[in-house]
């Protein structure tokens, strides 16, 4: 799976202990999926999985690692995707805007990315072997990216990983659980709420001004394969400058996510922040408090990797000094009854992940 800013990798062990610590908890809707990192998961642990993000490129994910059924689509898509493989490279769009203009992917990956991305277009494949597909390409692409794992800019120098060939491989896909069909939308967030009943509700909402159409812009322009008009030294999307998210407003996030709450069709609430979003855990808590018992755990981490390395002009050159190196994550439990202490005490004791930063 991808690299992904707001990964929820190493909270996942943590996530997955709040829900089994609630009781007659069978379908969950992950209303921000972004990479399904997390609705994967829990479709491994046998819940029913309503998957949404307003992203196409999120959705296209979604379909692939939560909506998809491997015991059924494993054998057509190995071939589909060893086809894709042996196709030589060409000259496009990507080659041209990401490789040329920018300086994403070295130019014989642009170009087999190009040549991939036309093929699957021209296949007359069911919705979720397309995602499929997709999905394989933008991984891949992921793979052999110069970046520090957002789009919003490249890396002064290549990344030792962008020499390596583009290779795609079966995405990871799980079988389907019995009687639980899991299913994948692209509504608005609110629009997913009114629409979607669940037992628990799963929110990671977007934290600060960044929208993730701007961090992810390539992948969002590879899956819709609009060849749009681009702006800037990254030649993001010029959709980047309209497609505007509320969430991503200071003054509008918080009466935004009030109305999301209150429109919730799911008994149980489950929400991730961190102390760097436009919402404070004051407010948090005093909103989600409305709703029923809260419960707030609170984690120390380190901040994403961009964080590490510091902060630089279009150019490349470091022009300031990054202000700290940790934040603190919430995860905020709303039920109808209190959790026992010895519930939130084993949720806080999870072991995290210690792989490597994926979605």
């Amino acid at each position: 799976m991808i690299k992904y800013l707001g990964s929820k990798r190493i909270l996942l062990p943590r996530l997955l202990a709040a829900l089994q610590s609630l009781e007659g908890i069978s379908s969950v809707l992950d209303a921000f999926s972004g990479t399904s990192r997390v609705g994967y998961e829990l479709k491994k642990n046998g819940y029913q999985v309503f998957s949404n993000d307003i992203n196409t490129y999120a959705h296209i994910l979604a379909q692939c690692h939560v909506e998809a059924e491997a015991n059924s689509t494993r054998g057509t898509a190995t071939q589909l995707i060893e086809e894709l493989n042996q196709l030589p490279g060409k000259h496009g769009y990507i080659t041209e805007t990401y490789c040329i203009n920018s300086r994403f992917f070295q130019s014989q990956n642009g170009e087999k990315i190009d040549a991939i991305r036309d093929k699957i277009e021209t296949w007359q494949l069911s919705p979720t072997l397309k995602a499929i597909c997709l999905t394989a390409l933008i991984e891949a692409a992921d793979r052999i990216d110069s970046t520090t794992g957002v789009q919003m800019a490249y890396l002064k120098q290549w990344a030792k990983r962008s020499y390596r060939p583009l290779q795609l491989r079966l995405p990871a896909m799980l079988n389907a659980a019995a009687n639980r069909p899991c299913q994948s939308y692209q509504l608005d967030a609110l629009a997913a709420a009114d629409a979607i009943p669940a037992d628990c509700a799963y929110l990671d909402p977007p934290y600060n001004q960044h929208s993730y159409l701007g961090n992810y812009h390539i992948w969002e322009s590879i899956v819709r394969w609009d060849q749009p008009e681009v702006y800037g030294i990254a030649c993001k999307r010029i959709d980047c400058k309209q497609n505007k998210s509320d969430f991503n407003s200071k003054p509008k996030a918080l009466p935004t996510f009030t109305d999301l709450i209150n429109r919730l069709r799911t008994p149980n609430l489950i929400v991730s922040f961190n102390n760097e979003g436009f919402i404070d855990r004051s407010a948090m808590e005093k909103l989600l408090s409305e709703k029923g018992h809260l419960q707030t755990i609170e984690l120390d981490y380190k901040r994403y990797v961009g964080a590490q390395i510091g902060i630089h002009n279009p150019k490349g050159d470091r022009t300031g000094v990054v202000s700290h190196l940790r934040n603190k994550e919430y995860i905020y439990i709303v039920t109808a009854k209190p959790l026992k202490a010895v519930m939130m005490s084993s949720i806080a004791a999870a072991p995290t992940s210690s792989k490597k930063i994926a979605a």
